[in-house]
């Protein structure tokens, strides 16, 4: 064999090694780790399902504490390698306010079917889903649906503000607004290098997940809630001391001027404990209260 054609072939092979290598990592930073259901509500509850996208959901609904009327409903929707029982946190303080609620895992996490690739696409179309369930339930005022989404289940409520006009307020909490930082977030949790692969990455997860352009652009949360306007309040919450996705991500929002948005600071240590900040109930129970 001639001297070029062995460069040439090992060229091949090299760059053959480096796309399966992106490949491989970008896989495993796209499928969640499964944690088990730890914690089940301390309040009455029912174990329901409902379909997403062909998919069985499973989760929970609890009655309202307030049984004369029918009451409204907060969908609490939990973030990337989590579940229902992890989000479990919020109830209690909604449940005593006189909401039903309804938490679920979203597909590949908890207890629901899998899906090969999990991505923020899946979990607004799971919170869909779970909107449609509401609808479907005779027990509970369907016009008053609030959605408090933590990390990932914020995301998802944001960007189903796109076309979806039956949430009446979205809380969301601790939530990425761009792409990269969901990248960068899971790659300083699996302590992978951010360069190059935060660059390759997005578009490995796009292709294993089937998302083409039109449906990207539905992911870009400051163009979603442009088109949702005034139309749903939303507040956002977001920990100074968020070791995860990082508070940046709501100063990025905020610089936005976003018309029909509120923004809150706490200072809970941790990315899964806003909630502990007394800030945090003053400011969401009568956010909630006052538009739903």
């Amino acid at each position: 064999m001639s001297l070029p054609f062995i460069m040439a072939l090992t060229f091949a092979v090299i760059l053959i090694l480096v796309f399966y290598a992106c490949w491989y990592v970008s896989a495993r930073a796209q499928t969640p780790k499964r944690r088990p259901i730890e914690h089940m509500p301390d309040m009455p509850y029912e174990d329901i399902s409902f379909l997403s996208q062909g998919s069985v959901i499973k989760g929970w609904f609890v009655p309202s504490s307030d049984l004369k009327t029918k009451p409204p409903v907060i969908l609490i929707a939990h973030g990337w390698n989590s579940n229902r029982s992890r989000v479990l946190r919020y109830a209690r303080p909604l449940y005593n306010a006189g909401y039903a609620l309804l938490l679920y895992d979203a597909r590949s996490h908890g207890e629901s079917d899998g899906i090969p690739a999990p991505s923020g696409m899946a979990f607004r179309d799971d919170l869909l889903s779970a909107v449609d369930y509401i609808h479907a339930r005779p027990d509970v005022d369907a016009n008053r649906i609030g959605v408090l989404g933590h990390s990932l289940g914020g995301f998802a409520g944001a960007a189903s503000l796109w076309d979806e006009r039956r949430i009446r307020a979205l809380v969301t909490d601790s939530m990425p607004v761009r792409i990269e930082a969901m990248i960068g977030a899971e790659l300083n949790r699996l302590r992978i290098p951010l360069f190059p692969l935060a660059t390759i990455i997005p578009r490995v997860w796009f292709i294993r997940a089937g998302i083409n352009r039109e449906m990207l652009a539905k992911l870009d949360l400051i163009s979603a809630l442009s088109r949702s306007g005034d139309a749903v309040p939303r507040l956002h919450v977001h920990s100074r001391n968020d070791d995860y996705v990082p508070s940046t991500e709501l100063d990025y929002l905020a610089a936005q001027s976003l018309s029909g948005a509120e923004h809150l600071y706490v200072d809970a240590r941790g990315h899964s404990c806003s909630e502990t900040d007394p800030l945090f109930w003053e400011r969401v129970l009568p956010f909630f209260r006052n538009h739903i």
